[in-house]
């Protein structure tokens, strides 16, 4: 997949986007290259339609980023992506898949309900940051 691309549907689907940092072009290249596996897309004939980017941290794989073009919502893609990661995240192993999702993002975090993901709300995510913007 392409980068540009990646990006633009991050920002259509109102995705967070931190460029300095985890969601830089090489830092992206290197997980691509680690994890080729782990990006896939949907297409709609040569339009990117949505994408999911999964990872595995060695104790649990992650569903980093699942995001469906506003325009091509409400078909079944989302849901397709997170079943294929799915699939592709148990083929190694392990036996947890989780996701970060910000609280206010109520319609990704009801869909994943809806897929059959639990919503922990006693967890509380903490970060230690060079700068904000990584």
């Amino acid at each position: 997949m392409d980068y540009n691309r990646i990006v633009s549907i991050w920002k259509e689907a109102g995705l967070p986007y931190r460029p300095e940092g985890r969601d830089s072009r090489e830092e992206m290249a290197r997980q691509m290259q680690r994890f080729p596996d782990l990006f896939i897309g949907a297409f709609e004939g040569s339009e990117l339609a949505g994408l999911c980017i999964g990872t595995d941290d060695g104790r649990k794989e992650w569903i980093n980023r699942l995001a469906v073009h506003p325009k091509h919502r409400r078909v079944g893609i989302g849901t397709l992506l997170l079943r294929e990661m799915e699939r592709i995240l148990k083929k190694r192993g392990l036996n947890v898949i989780s996701a970060l999702i910000e609280d206010r993002n109520i319609s990704s975090l009801a869909f994943l309900e809806r897929c059959g993901y639990k919503i922990h709300r006693i967890i509380v995510y903490v970060s230690k940051r060079e700068s904000e913007r990584v």
